[in-house]
């Protein structure tokens, strides 16, 4: 097949609309369901992802995608028990290592996933589309798929959930064009390798950079090289935990990207853990409540009328001192930024959320600035020289 076509484009008006290929075979095929435009977007782009994530870590890695950014990516490692409890991990069974890593990618940031677009480096297997069928999500994009895994995801949106299969061998041609308003753009395509030779360069008085954070920047700057710019990514244990995209400013994204890893972090919180919920509550509607709950508006779900629609229990409020107490044990977190932090503010932003490692191509004029900045606080920061823009 060398061409698909689609109902529309990014928007209804946006017609006709395809995918093809200039030369050559289209590398997928549609297992299920209709995907559109940007359901491709999200595939390509998130495929793209797990597979560099997988080939630098050697691990199986996953990404929840929305909107061409991924709200969340993690290699497989196990679940601890509490990561069991805020995921919503109903099992007791070992999880293998995709499903685990599919799981964390969607934990990451569970209120942008809603809707996501998943991708997953190695074969989606039976437990990974169990804990899928539960979610709201517009489709899927794997290497293969087992005939179980098959069957569990065919029964999501009353039979239509696109199930996407990609030739894992597939490479893109070496230049890639794309048009906009009528004009021709060519470049040649980001093949860029990250691995930890890029991290060699620490340019701060603290050189002391261990494995597990060498690992977790990886992880930020592969996330980073399939993230709208600008962007910054908060990462801890091999997955995301805040992601910064599409700002015009750079403090900004570490600023969002900040806020969502300590709302990730919250949610580690005693009080969020003992939230006791009614039963039969919708997966999104108890998201929304946690996201609430934990935000500065939680008055609004504990009022009188609509706790009772969410809760069993009234639960106490989290005030904002326990929240800025919660948030200072953070620790071990790695930030990793697309382009270079022109000023020491967003080192002072990133120290709040428990930011010990950083890194970032180097290369503003205020670079000694923010390298000042790190050794106030012990901070381990690598120059990578690399520019992650993607647009």
């Amino acid at each position: 097949m060398t061409e698909l076509a689609l109902k529309y484009g990014c928007n209804p008006n946006q017609k006709p609309s395809r995918i093809y290929m200039k030369e050559g075979e289209l590398p997928i095929t549609v297992l299920n369901g209709k995907p559109g435009y940007i359901n491709f977007m999200d595939a390509f782009n998130s495929w793209q992802l797990v597979r560099e994530l997988k080939a630098a870590t050697g691990m199986a890695s996953a990404a929840s995608f929305k909107h061409v950014s991924p709200a969340g990516a993690a290699i497989g490692t196990p679940l601890s028990d509490v990561e069991k409890q805020i995921y919503f991990v109903d099992t007791e069974e070992e999880l293998s290592p995709i499903a685990c890593a599919y799981i964390r990618a969607r934990g990451a940031d569970r209120l942008c996933s809603y809707g996501d677009w998943v991708a997953l480096s190695d074969t989606c297997d039976a437990q990974t589309a169990t804990y899928l069928k539960y979610e709201v999500s517009d489709g899927i994009i794997a290497p293969s798929y087992t005939d179980e895994a098959l069957e569990i995801l065919k029964s999501k949106r009353k039979g239509g959930y696109t199930v996407i299969q990609i030739d894992p061998d597939y490479e893109p041609a070496a230049i890639e064009r794309r048009e906009i308003f009528g004009i021709t753009f060519e470049q040649g395509h980001n093949n860029l390798k990250i691995d930890e030779e890029m991290l060699v360069n620490i340019v701060t008085e603290n050189k002391e950079l261990p494995q597990q954070a060498k690992l977790d920047m990886i992880v930020s700057l592969i996330t980073l090289k399939y993230t709208q710019s600008n962007s910054v990514c908060y990462v801890k244990n091999g997955q995301t935990i805040g992601v910064g995209a599409g700002q015009q400013s750079r403090i900004h994204c570490t600023r969002l990207a900040g806020n969502k890893a300590d709302n990730w972090f919250l949610r580690h919180h005693p009080k969020v853990l003992g939230l006791q919920f009614v039963d039969g509550i919708r997966r999104p509607d108890r998201d929304n409540a946690i996201d609430v709950y934990t935000s500065d508006e939680y008055e609004d779900v504990l009022a009188e009328g609509v706790w009772q629609t969410k809760f069993k229990v009234k639960p106490e409020p989290l005030t904002a001192e326990e929240k800025k107490a919660w948030i200072a044990t953070q620790s071990g977190v790695t930030v990793g930024s697309d382009a270079f932090f022109p000023f020491g503010d967003n080192v002072e932003r990133a120290k709040k959320s428990g930011v010990a490692y950083i890194a970032q191509p180097g290369g503003s004029i205020r670079d000694d600035h923010v390298i000042d900045t790190c050794n106030k606080y012990g901070i381990v920061m690598s120059f990578t020289g690399i520019r992650l823009f993607h647009h």
